[in-house]
């Protein structure tokens, strides 16, 4: 697919800032509100633009007690379909947060979310490692997020007062 330097311009800017006004966009990329409203329209009909994202910092929620863990599957892949039916069939648990195709030791990368470790032990025995193409998994807990889709959490605030000496 390939698209305009606007329309490029524009998926840089919202891929920072989706709640951007329509009208300071414009102003960015000079274009009228209504060339960006259709541009926006199009990408989103292409799937370019599959959806409109918050990153919420959970930690911070003391009714938060949900648990994130990456799963490394190495799985065997099917003749003609490659790892793309194992990786729809995996993707389609409602635990599950995404899969990647990797390189390297382990084929998949699954990042499944739950209420406690035990669901997501649960998860990995019941129903990730019972799959028939799957062989073997390792699972990571996430433990902190310190940097999540170029978003810094917890960064620490600058001192911005005046350095005043006698």
């Amino acid at each position: 697919m390939h698209l305009n330097d606007k329309e490029l311009e524009i998926l840089r800017i919202i891929e920072k800032n989706s709640r951007i006004d329509y009208s300071d966009l414009a102003k960015m990329v000079v274009s009228t509100e209504k060339e960006v409203e259709e541009t926006l329209t199009k990408l989103e009909e292409m799937r370019i633009i599959v959806r409109y994202a918050s990153i919420i910092n959970w930690a911070k929620i003391d009714e938060h007690h949900g648990v994130t863990a990456m799963i490394d599957v190495k799985v065997t892949p099917k003749r003609g379909v490659g790892f793309d039916e194992v990786a729809q069939r995996i993707y389609r648990f409602k635990e599950v947060e995404s899969v990647y195709l990797m390189s390297g030791v382990y084929d998949l990368s699954v990042i499944v979310e739950g209420n406690s470790m035990n669901e997501i032990a649960r998860f990995v025995s019941e129903k990730l490692s019972t799959l028939d193409s799957v062989i073997s998994t390792t699972t990571h807990f996430i433990l902190k997020k310190y940097k999540h889709d170029g978003t810094i959490f917890d960064q620490p605030e600058e001192d911005n007062r005046i350095v005043v000496s006698p």
